[in-house]
C-alpha cells in the first residue's frame, strides 16, 4: 500500500513529474487502484451565487471588477433559486454542490446569513455542500461548519514563486492562512490550482509541493486548465495540452494518494479519449453542468455519455459527513 506522506521534497516530486509519461500514468494508476475504487467518479456542480464585481486582480478571472469581460453581473441569489439549482444537479447525478461568490473575503452581514441558510438548505437535501467565498475568519468558518458545510474551496492557484505574477491583491501567505482556518474548523479542504498561466514545470511542481506538505493534504485537489477570457490579462495565453494536464493529475495522485483529484476547468476542449487518460492517471472527480461559475463546461447529458462509454460509476455522498471519516486520516 502506498505510504501517505507529508514530507515530500521538491526533488522527489520533480522526479515523479518528469518520468516518461507512460511510466508516470502506469504508476499513478497503480496508486489509484490501491487507494480508491478507480471506476467511481464524483460528480459535483458549481454555481455562482453572486457574480462579478470582485475587488481582487486575479489575472485569469473574468469577475474582477477592474477587467471589462462582458460577464453578466447578478447580486446574491435567493435561497429558493439555489435549492432549485441543487435539485437539478442532484437529479443529474451530482452529489456535491459548490457555491461560489465573487468576494475577496467573507463579511459578517446579511449576505453571509443568507449563505448560511443556503448551506443549511442544500445540506438538508442530502448533498455535500462546498463554498468558495474568499478569505474568512475562524468564527465564520465555525458558523459555516455549524450550518452543515462539508467542504471549503480555497485554491493556492500556482507556486509561491510564481504567484506574484498572477495576483497582487492577496498574498500567498493569506491563502495558506485561510487553508489553516478551514482545517481548524473541521471542514474538508478543497484546494488546487490552474495550469497554463505562463508558469514553468518547476512552478507546477512547487504548487504540488505546497499542497502535499500541508499538515494534512486537501481531501479534494482541483486541477484547472486555464480558459483564456477576453478582457483579462491572460486572454492571449495558449491553451495547455492534454499531456500537461495528465502529467499534473498523475503527479497529484502519486503524492496525495487518498485525495479526490478533480478534473476541473478546461474539459470542453477535451475529447472522451483525453478525459479517459485523465481518469486512468488518477482523476476521480469532475464538475458537471454547462457552466463553471462563468466559463463553459460539458453538460450533464454529455458527461452521462462519457461515463457510459468508459464504464464509470457515479460516487454517492459520504453519509457520515466530513467529521466522521477523513479521507486521508
Amino acid at each position: 500500500m502506498t505510504e501517505v506522506r507529508y514530507n515530500w521534497t521538491k526533488k522527489e516530486i520533480a522526479e515523479i513529474y518528469h518520468r516518461p509519461l507512460l511510466d508516470l500514468v502506469y504508476e499513478a494508476a497503480s496508486v489509484h487502484r490501491e487507494n480508491k475504487d478507480y471506476s467511481e467518479v464524483q460528480i459535483s456542480s458549481l454555481i455562482s451565487i453572486k457574480t462579478d464585481g470582485c475587488p481582487e486582480d486575479c489575472s485569469y478571472c473574468p469577475q474582477a471588477a477592474r477587467y471589462n469581460t462582458g460577464v453578466e453581473t447578478h447580486s446574491l441569489m435567493k435561497l429558493e433559486q439555489v435549492k432549485e439549482a441543487a435539485q437539478k444537479a442532484k437529479d443529474s447525478g451530482a452529489s456535491r454542490l459548490c457555491m461560489g461568490a465573487a468576494w475577496r473575503e467573507v463579511r459578517d452581514n446579511r449576505d453571509f446569513d443568507r449563505v448560511l441558510d443556503m448551506v443549511k438548505g442544500v445540506n438538508e437535501m442530502g448533498m455535500e455542500v462546498c463554498c468558495t467565498l474568499g478569505m474568512l475568519t475562524e468564527h465564520q468558518a465555525a458558523r459555516l461548519a455549524d450550518a452543515g458545510l462539508y467542504a471549503y474551496n480555497h485554491n493556492v492557484d500556482t507556486s509561491e514563486e510564481y504567484y506574484g505574477n498572477i495576483i497582487h491583491t492577496r498574498t500567498y501567505d493569506d491563502r495558506l492562512h485561510s487553508l489553516a482556518t478551514i482545517r481548524n474548523a473541521g471542514l474538508s479542504v478543497c484546494s488546487g490550482g490552474i495550469i497554463g498561466m505562463g508558469e514553468t514545470d518547476e512552478d507546477r511542481i512547487g504548487m504540488i509541493y505546497t499542497l502535499a506538505n500541508l499538515s494534512k493534504y486537501p481531501e479534494s485537489v482541483p486541477i484547472n486548465a486555464l480558459v483564456p477570457i477576453e478582457g483579462t490579462p491572460l486572454a492571449n495565453q495558449k491553451r495547455v495540452s492534454v499531456w500537461e494536464i495528465v502529467r499534473m493529475i498523475a503527479t497529484v495522485r502519486t503524492t496525495m494518494p487518498k485525495a479526490k483529484v478533480r478534473l476541473s476547468a478546461g474539459r470542453t476542449e477535451m475529447t472522451f479519449s483525453d478525459q479517459a487518460l485523465c481518469f486512468l492517471a488518477g482523476a476521480n472527480s469532475i464538475f458537471a453542468g454547462d457552466k463553471l461559475l462563468t466559463t463553459p463546461n460539458p453538460d450533464y447529458d454529455t458527461d452521462h455519455r462519457l461515463f457510459k462509454t468508459l464504464g464509470l460509476k457515479v460516487l454517492t455522498p459520504d453519509p457520515d459527513g466530513p467529521h466522521a471519516s477523513p479521507e486521508n486520516a
